[in-house]
């Protein structure tokens, strides 16, 4: 991958590179020792004065993945030379671990971009648990990932999910702290000892014993929409770690092996057009075959 920019104003590369491309420090740094730093086709050290109309290129060279690219089908959402997101299925795992180095999303994309021809990189911006489907936003590159994970600290990253849960709760905010009492579970629950976390809940349609919930995660912890929704009393259907005995009861009633949660809607802003984008699940109606459609929600971040 290479970034192509006509410089605007004077100063060293190292400080054209973070004014006018928002580059890290540690980045260019990187890339200093690379070789990868070009004014006017020739590379230049960091301190190499640059004046406006020099045109810069950076080669951003990836490291080769320790997986292997594997064929796998992928529903692509959206790409360009930057970013791709995915609309993930329940059952697969977004990246490799040591415990299982194929069948990832991670493995399928790296192939879709050999057979494309490029080098890109898969950077992972958004997660998912292995069985909740959705949205899942990747960067191409190491620049592109940094520029999005600065989005997402600054709560620019709007997330809206879906999930079938137990029970009719009211719109409400859940404020309850996420703690990992084992450090070999992955397992959370609410106590005190746990960073803050906050989720806001709408209802959207309900049968009286089941209800499907508009979640908007205003903290983004792990497993936090599981653990919040069983601890106001209403766990998500089809969750073996985050239920009731009513729960799982309910789940079995309906054949339900996995949390019925999905990442449906994703807002952000394009890092380098400044596009406001806009992304949906196509997953959507799978939730609402188990109840009647709702209304829409009367409940967001203004509240």
């Amino acid at each position: 991958m290479e970034l192509r920019h006509t410089a605007q104003g004077d100063g060293t590369l190292h400080q054209i590179l973070k004014s006018e491309l928002r580059m890290s420090t540690g980045l260019i740094g990187r890339l200093k020792f690379q070789q990868a730093l070009l004014v006017n086709g020739i590379p230049q050290r960091t301190n190499y004065p640059v004046h406006p109309g020099d045109e810069l290129r950076v080669r951003l060279l990836e490291p080769e993945p320790n997986y292997p690219a594997e064929e796998g089908e992928l529903n692509i959402l959206y790409e360009d030379e930057h970013l791709l997101a995915v609309d993930k299925p329940p059952g697969i795992i977004v990246h490799p671990s040591p415990a299982r180095m194929t069948g990832t999303l991670a493995n399928y994309l790296l192939a879709h971009y050999r057979s494309q021809g490029e080098d890109s990189a898969v950077h992972p911006l958004t997660r998912l648990d292995r069985d909740t489907f959705g949205i899942v936003l990747f960067a191409k590159h190491s620049h592109a990932h940094a520029l999005l994970t600065l989005q997402q600290r600054a709560g620019q990253f709007e997330k809206v999910y879906h999930a079938l849960v137990e029970g009719t709760p009211a719109a409400q905010r859940i404020e309850a702290p996420v703690f990992r009492p084992d450090p070999v579970s992955l397992l959370r629950i609410v106590d005190s000892r746990g960073k803050h976390a906050q989720t806001l809940l709408s209802p959207l349609s309900t049968d009286g014993r089941i209800s499907l919930v508009e979640l908007h995660p205003v903290t983004g912890r792990t497993h936090q929409l599981r653990v919040h929704c069983l601890y106001i009393g209403c766990p998500i259907l089809g969750d073996p770690q985050y239920c009731t005995a009513s729960s799982q009861a309910l789940s079995d009633l309906f054949g339900l092996t996995g949390q019925q949660l999905g990442a449906m809607q994703l807002r952000f802003t394009h890092p380098f057009t400044g596009q406001a984008m806009e992304l949906h699940s196509g997953f959507s109606l799978g939730l609402q075959k188990f109840v009647a459609p709702g209304t829409k929600p009367v409940y967001n971040n203004d509240n």
